[in-house]
């Protein structure tokens, strides 16, 4: 028998809640713009084109395995001790009994979401924020609850009177990214002792997603929720081989807390995933190896790209841009009405000598509603010569734009 509408299986709410991703939607329109023979500039996805470190590929290239085996669930007990020893060189007081592997952080938010809060429970969050966390948020049937940077201010975390004024008997933590994506802004010391004092009053977790650790410039440095004093049953924090050492491909993340109950949960989780993949776990354990001179390249070289974006873009008239301190994102407000519309015709109807760009509408890294409808997130993770051509392209692609 034929099925027909109202016997038709249905997809459920949680499924179709899911947000789409911001810097993914736009996919079929430059796969389209590819095929018309244009060149893309993907300003939209923080893909690095870094080298990955050699002694990671070679280690996987000499693993010389019979049996393909699962790894413990929390990680080899190898890596979670060399990654307790970097992070004591790098002043965290990490124990590896703290630190559970994860299938990216982005698995470690999820574990991190469903170890401290149950549906319906809320979590602040500053915006605009990484994406995917509407997305775990929903997976987890967790309700974000925003509070506003701007990019007036820089994106600097807000008053933490504008924290208080939400804070409900459903929430449950704040989560913040450290330095931020999509803005590339890195919180003081005195910021995280605000958040380390707020969550301490109202007995919540605080969430820190340090995936870009690494990454600041200027003399800026990272301060690591970690470090604080007193809240070390508050804190939780998440990172990552994605960015630091090149390693997107790799999915290959943690959880760390001092909290052993919050552990304790958290590994169930990740037992009932099994565990976290092996090859990728022997690539990011040897990727500890890798010497100090690689990030003081990657770090000269994104700060290059940064000052050659920024000035770039400053000279463009009607947008906005603030500093990014840290990462390699940035949010620049267009003078458009809609930056989705204008990505989508940036790609769909728009060349400039056979070539384009791709960007991100940041309006997706907010859940406020008609917020960032005019600005675009840019990754700087391009060769600089392709960033001036990038920014030369956008300046040009604007003025057209306006004159429809």
């Amino acid at each position: 028998m034929a099925l027909n509408k109202f016997n038709m299986p249905k997809i459920s709410n949680k499924g179709q809640q899911m947000p789409e991703s911001p810097i993914r939607k736009l996919v079929p329109f430059a796969e389209n713009a590819k095929k018309k023979g244009h060149k893309v500039y993907h300003l939209n996805i923080g893909q690095p084109d870094i080298k990955t470190p050699e002694v990671a590929l070679n280690a996987v290239k000499n693993a010389d395995i019979k049996v393909l085996e699962y790894s413990h669930s929390a990680g080899f007990e190898s890596y979670r001790t060399k990654l307790s020893s970097y992070y004591k060189n790098h002043g965290l007081p990490i124990e590896p009994s703290e630190i559970i592997i994860t299938t990216g952080g982005s698995e470690a938010l999820l574990f991190a979401l469903g170890s401290t809060m149950d549906a319906g429970d809320e979590i602040i969050i500053p915006e605009p924020f990484y994406a995917n966390y509407n997305g775990f948020a929903t997976a987890s049937g967790v309700k974000v609850v925003p509070v506003i940077s701007t990019i007036e201010e820089g994106f600097a975390l807000p008053p933490i009177t504008s924290f208080e004024k939400l804070i409900t008997p459903k929430t449950k933590a704040i989560l913040i990214c450290n330095p931020g994506n999509p803005t590339g802004y890195l919180y003081s010391k005195d910021e995280i002792l605000q958040l380390a004092e707020i969550v301490k009053k109202h007995d919540l977790f605080l969430i820190a997603d340090e995936v870009y650790r690494e990454f600041t410039y200027d003399g800026h440095k990272h301060f690591s929720v970690m470090n604080v004093p007193g809240i070390e049953q508050n804190a939780i924090m998440i990172d990552s081989v994605s960015k630091r050492y090149s390693m997107c491909g790799a999915r290959i993340g943690c959880i760390v807390s001092k909290n052993k109950e919050l552990m304790n949960t958290a590994m169930k989780f990740a037992q009932a995933r099994l565990s976290p993949p092996t090859y990728a776990q022997i690539a990011s354990e040897a990727a500890l190896e890798t010497p100090q001179s690689y990030f003081d390249d990657v770090i000269h070289e994104y700060k290059e790209r940064r000052d050659t974006l920024i000035e770039g873009l400053n000279k463009i008239e009607g947008v906005k841009v603030a500093v990014p301190k840290g990462a390699f994102y940035c949010i620049a407000k267009l003078p458009v009405k809609s930056a989705d519309d204008f990505a989508k015709w940036l790609l769909d109807s728009y060349e400039n000598n056979g070539e384009t760009v791709m960007v991100a509408p940041a309006a997706g890294f907010y859940s406020s509603p008609n917020v960032g409808l005019d600005e675009i997130r840019i990754a700087y993770v391009l060769k600089r010569e392709d960033l001036i051509r990038s920014v030369e392209i956008l300046k040009d692609a604007l003025e057209k734009y306006n004159m429809l």
